[in-house]
């Protein structure tokens, strides 16, 4: 099952990619508010399971929001994959990874105009991104994926020089400038995946492949992250998890390289889409 946001209206994806608005399809019973849904999940899969779809209407990709606009929380793991832990000149984790945050205020759709940062040094960092859509607080691993709305695509952009400016670190303030989260375009739920611990990912500057891999190379997968967060913290329906980033990453190039004005940047996660970001000064 596919959902998205379409201009502000929670819509399912059919199979032949039209938009069928739910609030009108439920007459009534599921809000049109995208955010909604979330702590109402099970009740809202249990529905979608059985309800007629239309025909649908085609849409723009550029009319779609963020498939969780609103969430309470955003949590962001850093250093996730062994390759892009040695390119940044870091030891992998020993436990969990580094958390942090993108503020709220820096969550957009998938098809963004995205201003640079004046004399930054702005990074990119493709993600697969979950969805909560059950309460989760001392999950165990075997039980996490239960608590999973469903996958989407995601950008951690990264102001660098806000990042790593001081005695100590910024990363969650040098990753939540406007429009540095962007996600979508769907959000996919599990079971339409063979394996959703196996999944290409990747992103491009222009016509050029600067990030590849699989996030089955994840050093914790998508029910470990689940597992040990909610060892520490309640995570609450339609909460955002950014799950980390594979190599290829501009900080860890030689030379360096930055987004600059102009640029465009693709990403993509097999089986759910791609996102679209235009930058400028």
């Amino acid at each position: 099952m596919r959902i998205a946001n379409l201009s502000g209206r929670l819509v399912l994806i059919t199979e032949h990619g039209t938009a069928v608005d739910v609030e009108q399809l439920s007459e009534g019973r599921f809000s049109a508010d995208p955010q909604a849904v979330y702590p109402r999940w099970a009740e809202f899969r249990a529905w979608a399971a059985t309800a007629e779809l239309a025909d649908g209407v085609p849409f723009s990709a550029t009319d779609l929001g963020a498939p969780a606009p609103a969430p309470r929380q955003i949590l962001a793991i850093g250093l996730n994959y062994r390759d892009h832990a040695a390119e940044s000149g870091f030891a992998v984790p020993d436990g969990l990874p580094p958390v942090f945050t993108k503020f709220v205020s820096s969550l957009t759709g998938p098809v963004t105009d995205v201003a640079l940062p004046a004399d930054g040094q702005t990074d990119w960092e493709v993600e697969l991104v979950a969805v909560i859509g059950a309460p989760a607080y001392r999950v165990a691993e075997e039980n996490a994926w239960d608590h999973v709305a469903g996958l989407t695509v995601g950008q951690d952009i990264s102001e660098r020089r806000t990042q790593l400016a001081g005695p100590v670190p910024q990363f969650s303030l040098g990753k939540s400038y406007p429009g540095f989260a962007p996600t979508g375009p769907y959000l996919v739920t599990a079971d339409s995946f063979d394996d959703p611990d196996d999944l290409a990912l990747g992103c491009s500057i222009n016509g050029e492949d600067v990030q590849k891999g699989r996030t089955s190379e994840l050093l914790l997968s998508v029910p470990v992250l689940i597992a040990r967060l909610s060892a520490v913290l309640p995570l609450s329906p339609g909460d955002i998890l950014f799950t980390g980033t594979p190599a290829g990453v501009g900080l860890g190039r030689k030379p360096q390289r930055w987004l600059a004005d102009g640029d465009e940047l693709v990403s993509y996660v097999t089986g759910i889409g791609e996102l679209r970001q235009r930058f400028h000064i």
